[in-house]
C-alpha cells in the first residue's frame, strides 16, 4: 500500500512535466506523456487493488503530513483506502487511461495538444485526490480542482466564444453548489469538531439525534454540492453545454471523473443522511425527477453528444434514486457500469464526429454502419448498456438492483419512475443509433466519411465494448466493509424475478416501439411533431424544458438590471454627498471673496443693517 500515493502522483507528474515544457515537446511526445503517466498510475492501481482484496483488510489509512496546524485544527495530507475508494480510483485511472489513449488519436492536427494533456492530467489527478483525501479539506481541494479543469477543458476551444461562455456556465453553475459545500464543511467542524471523514461518521450519530437540524441543514448543504457536480436539478444546465469540449473532454467528464463525484460524496458521508431521513428522500426524489425530465429531453436532441449529456443526467438521477432508498452499494455499481458504458459511447460518438469531418449532427449524417464499423459496434453494445438490454448486458444488472432495492425499501413512486426512465433510455437509444447510422447519408460529410484506423483508436473501443456486455457486471465493487447494507441486498425471491422480468419487458417494448417508429414510420413522425402541440412539446423538449429560458428571465436578466441601475454607483455617490456639500459651500463663499471694497462695504452695511433689525423686532 506504499505506493499509494503513486496513483495521484503520476498524474500529477504528466501534468507539470508538460506544463513546464514551454513548447519543446511537440504533439506526439505531449500524447506519450498524458497517456503515460495515466497508464501507469493504472497500473499502480491494479497492483494496489489486487494486495488489498487479498489481504482482506477493511481500510488502509496513510497520512502523508499535516497540512498545517492552528490549535487544535491540524487537517493532514492523509489518505484513505477502502472499498470505496479503490472502485472509485480504479474506475477513474482504468477509464481514464483508454480515454487518454483514445485521445492520442482524436486531437491528431489539433492546436494545443500540450496544454489539452496538461489539463486531462490534472483532471484525474484532481479527481484521485478528492476520492482518496481521509478529510473533507482534502476532499474539498480536489473537489475545486476538477471544477477548474472542466472550465479548463470545456472552453479549450476558447477561440469560439460561445465555447468560452459554456465553460464559464459550467464553472459559475457548479461554483454555486460548492458555496453550499463549503458552508457545510463549516457546519460539521463546528458541530463535531473534525473535518476528518472517519471521525465525522463516528461522531455524527453521538451529537446529532436522526432528525435534528444540525443533521438536517448538513445533508443539505452536502445535498446542494452534490447536485452542482452531478448535474442534478435544480443545477443541470451546464451539462449539456459542456459538450463544447473535445469529445474525449465529455468522456472523461461524463464517465470517470466529475459528474460522479457528487454520488461518491454522498456515499462517502452517508452517516450523515442516514440522521436526515427526509434529506436522504430527497435525494432520491431529486434523482427520480432528473431522470425522468432528461430523458425526455435526450428524446427531442438532433446533436449526438446532446443526447449523450443528458442521458448521463439520466443516469445519474438512477444513482441517486438509488442512495435516496439507502442502496449504496447499488448507486455506485451502476456508477461502475455506467462509466465503462457511457466511456464507449462517448468514444464511438468522437470516432464518428472526427470521421465525418466534425459533423455532430444526426439529421446530417446516417448511413454509416458500413463505412464506420467500430465505432457502429461501439454504439450497439454501448446503446444495448444504456438501454438495459437483458442479460447480455451490464446495465441491466446495476438497472435492475436499483430497481429492486427501491421496490424492497417501500418505495414503490420511485421504482415506478425507474420503469418509465427505463423505457424513455430505450427509445431515445435507439433514436440515437438509427438516426446517425441508418437511413441515407445526408450529407457530403458523411458521404466522405474515413474510418479511424490505429491501435490507439480501436483498442479503447474494443475493451470498453466487453467491459459494457454481461462480463463486466462481474466486476463487484467490495463495499461491504464500507456502507451500511441495503434494504434488499442478497434478496433474490420471486418479487425480485418477477420485477427483473418487468424492467426487461420495459426495455424491450421501448426498443421496439423504437425500431417501429424510427425505422419505418420516421417520415411521419417528423410530420408530426412539426405542427400544433407536438411541435410545443417538441420545443419544450429540445430546450430541456426551458430551464435555461427561466433562469435568464428570473435570474440573470434582474442580476444584469441591477448592475445596470449600479453602474453609476449611487451608493458611493451617497458616501460623497457630504464632500460635495463642503465642496458647494466652499464655492459659495469664495464668491465673496472678490477683492472689491465697495462690495466689502456694502455687505458689511447691509449685514449690520440684518443684526439691528433683528433685535428690534425680538425686542
Amino acid at each position: 500500500m506504499s505506493l499509494l500515493p503513486l496513483t495521484f502522483l503520476l498524474p500529477l507528474a504528466g501534468t507539470l512535466v508538460l506544463a513546464l515544457s514551454r513548447g519543446r515537446l511537440g504533439p506526439r511526445s505531449s500524447a506519450v506523456v498524458g497517456v503515460v503517466s495515466v497508464g501507469l498510475a493504472a497500473l499502480v492501481t491494479a497492483w494496489i487493488g489486487w494486495h488489498f482484496v487479498d489481504s482482506g483488510v477493511g481500510g488502509v489509512d496513510m497520512t502523508l503530513w499535516t497540512w498545517l496546524s492552528v490549535g487544535d485544527f491540524r487537517p493532514t495530507i492523509g489518505l484513505r483506502l477502502d472499498g470505496l475508494s479503490l472502485t472509485m480510483i480504479g474506475i477513474i485511472t482504468g477509464v481514464g487511461f483508454l480515454i487518454h489513449l483514445f485521445a492520442a488519436w482524436y486531437m491528431q492536427g489539433e492546436a494545443g495538444v500540450t496544454r489539452f494533456f496538461a489539463f486531462m492530467n490534472l483532471f484525474v489527478f484532481s479527481m484521485l485526490l478528492l476520492v482518496l483525501g481521509d478529510n473533507m479539506l482534502l476532499l474539498f481541494l480536489g473537489w475545486e480542482g476538477v471544477g477548474l479543469c472542466s472550465y479548463l477543458l470545456i472552453g479549450y476551444y476558447y477561440w469560439t466564444e460561445a465555447n468560452g461562455w459554456a465553460a464559464f456556465k459550467a464553472f459559475i453553475v457548479t461554483r454555486l453548489g460548492d458555496v453550499f459545500l463549503a458552508i457545510g464543511l463549516f457546519l460539521m467542524f463546528r458541530e463535531l469538531g473534525t473535518l476528518n471523514i472517519a471521525e465525522i461518521l463516528q461522531r455524527a450519530p453521538e451529537v446529532w439525534a436522526e432528525g435534528a437540524w444540525q443533521a438536517q441543514l448538513a445533508a443539505l448543504l452536502i445535498l446542494g454540492g452534490a447536485l452542482g457536480k452531478s448535474a442534478q436539478l435544480p443545477l443541470h444546465t451546464w451539462l449539456a453545454d459542456a459538450m463544447a469540449g473535445p469529445t474525449p473532454v465529455s468522456a472523461l467528464i461524463h464517465a470517470a471523473t466529475m459528474v460522479t463525484a457528487g454520488v461518491y460524496l454522498i456515499a462517502r458521508l452517508h452517516g450523515v443522511f442516514e440522521l436526515a431521513p427526509g434529506v436522504l428522500y430527497l435525494v432520491g426524489l431529486i434523482g427520480a425527477v432528473t431522470l425522468l425530465l432528461a430523458g425526455f429531453a435526450a428524446l427531442a436532441q438532433t446533436d449526438i453528444k446532446r443526447v449523450l449529456a443528458y442521458s448521463t443526467m439520466s443516469q445519474i438521477g438512477y444513482m441517486f434514486l438509488a442512495l435516496g432508498v439507502g442502496a449504496y452499494d447499488a448507486a455506485i455499481f451502476h456508477l461502475m457500469m455506467h462509466g465503462f458504458f457511457k466511456a464507449l459511447l462517448f468514444l464511438s460518438a468522437g470516432a464518428v464526429i472526427v470521421s465525418c469531418h466534425h459533423e455532430q449532427d444526426m439529421r446530417r449524417l446516417g448511413g454509416l454502419w458500413r463505412r464506420l464499423p467500430l465505432a457502429y459496434a461501439g454504439f450497439v453494445v454501448g446503446g444495448a448498456a444504456l438501454a438495459a438490454l437483458p442479460l447480455v448486458t451490464a446495465g441491466f444488472y446495476s438497472k435492475d438492483e436499483i430497481l429492486w432495492e427501491a421496490l424492497a425499501a417501500g418505495h414503490g413512486g420511485l421504482m415506478l419512475a425507474g420503469l418509465i426512465g427505463a423505457f424513455l433510455t430505450s427509445l431515445y437509444t435507439l433514436r440515437l443509433i438509427i438516426g446517425t447510422f441508418h437511413g441515407e447519408m445526408k450529407s457530403d460529410n458523411a458521404r466522405h466519411a474515413e474510418p479511424g484506423r490505429g491501435l490507439v483508436h480501436g483498442l479503447p473501443l474494443v475493451v470498453l465494448a466487453v467491459l459494457s456486455t454481461f462480463l463486466g457486471a462481474w466486476i463487484h465493487p467490495p463495499l461491504e466493509a464500507v456502507l451500511p447494507t441495503s434494504p434488499g441486498a442478497g434478496v433474490h425471491g420471486a418479487g425480485h424475478t418477477v420485477l427483473g422480468i418487468v424492467a426487461a419487458a420495459t426495455s424491450l417494448v421501448g426498443l421496439g416501439l423504437g425500431a417501429w417508429l424510427f425505422l419505418t414510420r420516421w417520415r411521419w413522425l417528423s410530420e408530426r411533431v412539426s405542427t400544433g402541440w407536438a411541435a410545443r412539446l417538441w420545443w419544450l423538449w429540445h430546450n430541456a424544458w426551458g430551464f435555461d429560458i427561466a433562469y435568464d428571465r428570473l435570474l440573470v436578466r434582474p442580476y444584469r438590471g441591477l448592475v445596470r441601475l449600479l453602474e453609476s454607483d449611487l451608493i458611493d455617490r451617497l458616501l460623497l454627498l457630504a464632500a460635495w456639500l463642503a465642496w458647494g459651500l466652499h464655492r459659495g463663499l469664495s464668491l465673496t471673496q472678490s477683492g472689491k471694497m465697495r462690495y466689502y462695504a456694502a455687505t458689511m452695511a447691509a449685514g449690520v443693517t440684518l443684526v439691528l433689525l433683528v433685535l428690534v423686532v425680538s425686542g
